[in-house]
């Protein structure tokens, strides 16, 4: 069942979208954006008259914005199929809680009409700015939307064998799997495996790969450092850890679980005490805890989804910790390379390195990142409170 929705971008978003698209689509007239609501029924009359009035009272949300008449070539932006956005968890949530039985999931998409004489290739150039390559898809009809909820059996696993190959296997499985496996760690799982006895599946191996990727362990800041080729006695995490080290005073922990803790002061907090069940102010230590994700690659790749879910991970570490924290106040920062803003263009800004393409400019990420990172905080009910944000950008001789 598909459902249309309110419009889902602001007039200055809306214009801002316009002369993006119009750049690489001359022929482009005008563009309007709405929301459309695909629900997933378990039978096509799961629900009744009155519980469809209640599902589409769920979905008037959001600010009231004018609605137009959507004309022109429609592109819908939907989750890539296979996965479940953020908003379908808790909408289909809410939605359940609300009676609604008949449901087993409510996603949302977005509908771009894309008004004009456009060609093929102004329409996938179009549709390069509407959505995020790495988490979302573009329909071009309702009938395809049905997509997002196929069922497909699970794919059997394949083994790589190491056994009868050696090491050569899993240079290989590196390559296929993209696994970004240094040399060191090739020998490492080469070692392992020829001590179990067997060859690793490629489940395994990613799975390896991520636990032991930079974004979880952060290899380069335990690697070693030299300074104008002499070698210096502390990495880079060392150095940061030193601190704590040499003046462990009033910290309670550090380095040893989901985020750091501080000595904080004596202070009342009201709660129900639990023998007379009677709201009542008690006087106890408050300790203070600190927490830093780093979300570089994610951010690097997709800006907003990534400095929101860095974000997202301060909270649930914050959550994790010892008999477990309240979440209070957070802050963004991003440290990029030179944003080249256009027709802006500083004289530090003339030569540049250069990026890979995968991943996106420091300009972009400094438009979504911000945006993405204090959103998460905010609708958590965790104020984004501070933040920060430093461009540079060294190019070495010889490097």
């Amino acid at each position: 069942m598909v459902l249309p929705g309110q419009p889902a971008l602001s007039e200055f978003r809306t214009e801002r979208l316009f002369a993006e698209a119009k750049s690489v689509a001359p022929g482009l007239l005008g563009v309007y954006a709405e929301f459309v609501h695909i629900a997933y029924l378990a039978t096509r009359d799961a629900l009744s008259a009155s519980q469809l009035g209640t599902l589409q009272a769920l979905l008037v949300y959001g600010p009231t914005l004018p609605q137009k008449n959507p004309r022109g070539t429609k592109r819908i932006v939907v989750p890539r199929p296979g996965t479940i956005s953020p908003w379908s968890s808790k909408a289909t949530d809410i939605a359940l809680i609300c009676g609604l039985q008949g449901l087993e999931r409510l996603e949302r998409g977005t509908v771009y009409s894309l008004e004009g004489s456009l060609s093929e290739a102004e329409v996938a150039a179009v549709d390069a700015l509407l959505h995020d390559r790495m988490t979302q898809v573009v329909f071009g009809s309702d009938q395809e939307l049905i997509s997002l909820f196929a069922h497909h059996p699970a794919n059997s696993f394949n083994r790589f064998p190491v056994r009868a190959e050696g090491r050569e296997a899993l240079v290989r499985a590196n390559r296929e799997l993209g696994l970004a496996l240094a040399d060191d760690e090739i020998d490492y799982l080469v070692k392992a495996f020829a001590e179990l006895g067997r060859d690793p599946s490629d489940v395994e191996l990613m799975m390896f790969a991520q636990a032991n990727s930079e974004h979880c362990r952060h290899k380069i800041f335990k690697a070693d450092w030299l300074i104008d080729g002499v070698p210096q006695e502390h990495s880079l995490f060392a150095m940061i850890q030193n601190t704590y080290e040499t003046t462990p005073e009033h910290v309670l922990s550090a380095y040893s679980d989901n985020a750091a803790v501080m000595e904080g002061n004596l202070a009342a907090r009201f709660f129900a005490e639990p023998s007379s069940a009677e709201y009542v102010s008690v006087e106890e230590p408050t300790h203070v805890l600190m927490k830093v994700e780093t979300h570089n690659h994610p951010t690097a790749i997709s800006p907003y989804p990534g400095a929101s879910t860095g974000s997202g991970g301060e909270i649930r570490d914050e959550g994790a910790t010892g008999r477990g924290a309240k979440p209070k106040a957070g802050l963004t920062g991003f440290s990029v390379s030179n944003l080249r803003i256009p027709g802006f263009e500083q004289p530090w800004e003339a030569t540049g390195v250069g990026k890979p393409e995968r991943i996106v400019s420091a300009l972009d990420i400094m438009l979504e990142g911000p945006l993405g990172g204090a959103g998460f905080n905010n609708e958590f009910g965790r104020p984004n409170i501070l933040g920060y944000m430093r461009s540079l950008e060294v190019a070495f001789p010889h490097v």
